[in-house]
């Protein structure tokens, strides 16, 4: 059935959650290096998209789901509850379609993916503005206020911004009831830190970082793309990501990081 049956499928359904396990355990991956972060995610799309329709049989391609779960089984690696204090779990959530309670879901399906309660950091990226607009603080505060209530509710520890320069972090800073423990920095951008930004962030106590991810990691056009280079003769112009999750689980006493994969949800549009 394979193609087929996988085509099938995603017919009927409402949504799609994509889930690429851990890479580190895909031998294919590990031998090759893509040139950037977005060709590591159309990678990662394809091949679990591949490698998961050609699971489909007979009996999977008579059910209809309103989510539809596409994994590599072999490569799904949860936590040891024994070995979670000695781990640090962060995660770079990508939003996609404007919607702020997409966070939720995002955080729960990487929590539940790798058997934990909590995520120990979230940097939000929400999504582009239109051209000729700037980001605003009104703009980021209803994500901002979903990431406050997951700290709230101990689902996350600290929670990041990216790509926020000294007055807007100062605007989110000063609103905040959870204030941000870090921002990223895009280095393309700017060889070296902006010395009033450095310095707001050291006595606000953030943390800066470096970063190297486009402004859209996955658009609906890249997305699109992929399903159909996947998925022979699939609908793919019906379906648009919502979100994209990266996340990391890193060793504390030792930096090195021991898996990384990453959480795609998508819609299918009915009409």
């Amino acid at each position: 059935m394979g193609t087929e049956g996988a085509r099938a499928l995603l017919e009927r359904a409402g949504r799609l959650t994509l889930q690429t396990g851990n890479l580190l355990n895909w031998g294919c991956l590990r031998k090759k290096c893509p040139a950037t972060p977005g060709e590591e995610v159309r990678d990662c799309i394809q091949k679990t998209l591949t490698e998961w329709s050609s699971k489909i049989g007979r009996d999977q391609n008579q059910e209809t789901l309103e989510v539809l779960e596409c994994t590599v089984a072999q490569a799904i690696e949860k936590i040891n509850p024994e070995e979670r204090d000695e781990l640090k779990v962060s995660a770079k959530l990508f939003i996609v379609g404007s919607n702020s309670s997409s966070i939720r879901d995002a955080v729960d399906l990487a929590c539940s993916a790798l058997g934990v309660a909590q995520l120990d950091s979230v940097i939000i990226v929400p999504p582009p503005v239109e051209d000729g607009t700037n980001l605003s603080l009104e703009y980021l505060q209803p994500y901002w206020k979903e990431l406050e209530n997951l700290v709230q509710n101990k689902k996350i520890v600290a929670i990041g911004t990216s790509d926020l320069d000294k007055t807007l972090l100062e605007q989110l800073y000063l609103w905040a009831q959870v204030k941000p423990s870090s921002n990223q920095v895009n280095l393309a951008s700017c060889c070296v830190m902006p010395p009033d930004l450095t310095a707001f962030a050291k006595e606000c106590d953030i943390q800066l970082l470096t970063h190297n991810d486009p402004k859209e990691l996955l658009c609906e056009a890249s997305f699109q793309e992929v399903l159909q280079e996947s998925i022979q003769n699939v609908k793919a112009n019906k379906w648009i990501p919502l979100w994209l999750l990266r996340y990391s689980v890193i060793v504390k006493s030792r930096g090195i990081i021991k898996s990384k994969g990453y959480i795609i949800q998508a819609k299918r549009n009915a009409s």
